[in-house]
């Protein structure tokens, strides 16, 4: 598995849309191994189309998928 662990895999190489800021908090690589968290990282909110997270979606085809990923583990689209 490519990325980090703490982005889902069903999401990785996925397209998403940034729906909010939420702000900038810890950085949970540092402070999982006992670091100080810094420097800050942001955290969005990003929407995925479920049609296109899963192959064989069968419900409506604007339902979206919510997750909050840091900025760090985001790549361009």
């Amino acid at each position: 598995m490519s990325g980090h662990i703490r982005t889902p895999g069903y999401i990785q190489g996925k397209s998403g849309t940034i729906e909010a800021v939420r702000g900038e908090f810890g950085n949970p690589e540092s402070r999982g191994h006992g670091g100080d968290g810094l420097p800050r990282v942001a955290l969005y909110l990003v929407s995925f189309d479920q049609t296109h997270v899963w192959v064989d979606y069968k419900g409506q085809p604007q339902d979206k998928l919510l997750v909050e990923v840091f900025e760090h583990w985001l790549e361009p689209a």
